[in-house]
């Protein structure tokens, strides 16, 4: 994968998109960008339109209601302000941007983060504790079953057991020169600011649905989310982001902004248990994370906001 000459950069750095725009490129998916950037096809779930009018068929819609509104249908369980389409673009079709069809034909798996075998079931919650920074629902809750419903629809023709082009975020070589935060704060203005604001803290249409996602700060994800890995983010941000505009990025200027993303604190891990060294050292320990380590005179972690958000306190 080459990098972008900073001539080119300089040049597109003159083309500023409006809000409007970039909400229409979130419509517009981005069906043939798969073939515009020279890669092979990749499997294509079925359209909206096939699913079936039954019994079966409502409740692949109430998946994707959930998948795209899940602090709206799934309250009890999420702690900020992301949907599952935060991260898995195009109601969780879209290559690259870790989607359900892929996903769905792997499990179960084994995990390192957890050390043993997950079921699909186990994923998701632990997209409710992390991502959602929220709690894992009941392996039986409808919630749990109209999700895994909506995925087994998504990947019903795909083949089983292997790794499907574009499952995941895409890994990306290492930089030329090492992840910086003032590169990146850079890149996040000219590229970022614009949708996820200048404070990372998101953006609302004028009767508060949010449009996009908090990057930082209490109402994102948490420590504990695969988003905080820089890897897991700068293949995310190469492959999808500016909104509608994926690939437009260098590699340098992708790993640049997911350290600049990630160097800020967020929601504690909830599997902190008073020490922000022991969970470094027991849950973080690898150059992917800045969990436990100082940036820019603040040690990431020790002022985290507490786990769980507005589902603290709340009654079981």
């Amino acid at each position: 994968m080459s990098d972008t000459a900073p001539a080119d950069r300089e040049a597109r750095g003159a083309y500023r998109p409006s809000f409007a725009r970039i909400v229409a490129a979130a419509v517009l998916a981005l069906p043939l960008a798969a073939l515009a950037a020279g890669k092979a096809p990749v499997f294509q779930p079925p359209p909206e339109s096939a699913i079936p009018d039954n019994e079966f068929g409502k409740v692949v819609r109430e998946g994707e209601r959930i998948f795209m509104n899940t602090p709206g249908r799934a309250a009890q369980y999420v702690g900020n302000n992301l949907n599952c389409a935060s991260c898995h673009l195009d109601a969780g079709r879209r290559p690259d941007s870790a989607p359900m069809w892929a996903a769905y034909v792997v499990y179960p798996a084994y995990r390192s983060k957890n050390k043993h075998v997950n079921t699909l079931a186990e994923r998701i919650q632990g997209c409710f504790m992390y991502s959602m920074n929220g709690k894992a629902p009941p392996q039986d809750d409808p919630i749990m079953t109209a999700l895994q419903t909506y995925m087994f629809w998504l990947a019903s023709e795909a083949p089983t057991g292997v790794k499907l082009s574009g499952q995941g975020y895409p890994k990306l070589p290492q930089p030329a020169l090492k992840a910086d935060y003032l590169r990146g704060q850079e890149v996040y203005g000219q590229n970022c600011a614009l949708c996820h604001g200048a404070n990372g803290e998101g953006r609302k249409t004028q009767d508060g649905r949010w449009v996009f996602p908090a990057l930082w700060g209490a109402d994102s994800f948490n420590w504990g989310a695969g988003m905080h890995q820089l890897g897991n983010a700068a293949g995310f941000i190469k492959a999808n982001m500016p909104l509608g505009q994926g690939g437009l990025l260098s590699v340098q200027e992708a790993w640049d902004v997911a350290y600049f993303m990630n160097a800020h604190e967020r929601p504690q891990d909830p599997r902190y248990r008073g020490d922000v060294a022991e969970t470094r050292r027991k849950y973080h320990d690898d150059s992917d994370s800045l969990y436990g380590l100082e940036v820019n005179g603040q040690l990431l972690g020790a002022h985290a906001p507490p786990a769980g958000g507005r589902l603290r306190g709340a009654t079981p």
